[in-house]
């Protein structure tokens, strides 16, 4: 029950908080437009159902293989590379980008563009000076490996095979 209490929080206090809290508030202040296309309109929302099943996909992978949560202050203890890892290194923030363009899509909103800028900036920076030297610490040269063969931004084709134990 505990656990289940920290992966709540934690898709609370992050990806809750990134697509659905901070876009309330910048539509709320700044209007989107309302006449929105049907093209649009499902683009969008397409956008926003591969996001959101690519961040189920990542949730569900970090607590049965990697035993913790997606926040930084309650980590995986093991690395995963399963599932959709074996494609990218970052699914959830591609999830997460993902629901963005379709808000952007689906509320035609500038500001909410460059919101989903910021963010991915902001990820641009933490991934790969903060994230990842935690990770090389963490899981050595397992994860040295995983980052050798699996791309930080864009899928490989190809799922890419660990060779240590992944249950």
């Amino acid at each position: 029950m505990l656990q289940m209490l920290r992966h709540f929080l934690a898709i609370l206090s992050l990806p809750f908080m990134v697509i659905v809290v901070i876009p309330i508030l910048i539509l709320s202040r700044t209007g989107f437009l309302t006449s929105v296309s049907i093209a649009s309109f499902i683009v969008g929302l397409g956008f926003i159902a591969l996001g959101l099943a690519l961040m189920h996909q990542t949730i569900s992978l970090f607590v049965t293989i990697g035993k913790g949560t997606l926040a930084p202050w309650m980590p995986t203890q093991k690395l995963v590379a399963r599932g959709i890892y074996r494609h990218v290194r970052n699914p959830m923030i591609s999830g997460v980008l993902c629901v963005l363009l379709g808000e952007v899509r689906l509320f035609t909103s500038y500001p909410l563009l460059l919101w989903l800028l910021f963010f991915l900036l902001l990820n641009m920076i933490y991934i790969p000076f903060f994230e990842e030297p935690g990770l090389e610490k963490r899981f050595g040269d397992d994860y040295k490996l995983y980052k050798e063969n699996v791309p930080r931004w864009l899928p490989r084709l190809t799922a890419w095979t660990p060779p240590f134990d992944q249950p």
